[in-house]
């Protein structure tokens, strides 16, 4: 059986956005872990979403933690090769060789 999450709406590549929102899901949860954000917190930086989406976002999470979590990790190992593959700035050399002498 299916779980039907009013407010949630799957992509052609599986990803859960808000319905009628430029918001994926992920998005909402990100905020969630990163800040332990409640829903209330999360509305108040994102006022174009109501409360019911935002509940249904966090429900459609705890309903498949693994896979959003999975996801969550692909794009921070994605941050990471991005920055390791930029270096370090001009403004970081400069202080790192500032910081040896």
């Amino acid at each position: 059986m299916m779980t039907a999450y009013e407010h949630i709406e799957l992509d052609a590549r599986g990803i859960p956005w808000i319905t009628g929102q430029n918001t994926k899901v992920v998005e909402i949860v990100a905020e969630h872990l990163a800040y332990r954000w409640d829903a209330a917190q999360i509305r108040s930086q994102h006022p174009h979403l109501t409360l019911g989406e935002i509940h249904s976002a966090l429900a459609y999470y705890f309903d498949h933690e693994t896979e959003i979590k999975a996801d969550l990790d692909r794009r921070l190992e994605h941050v990471d090769q991005v920055f390791s593959a930029m270096g370090d700035s001009s403004v970081t050399r400069k202080l790192l060789a500032k910081a040896q002498t």
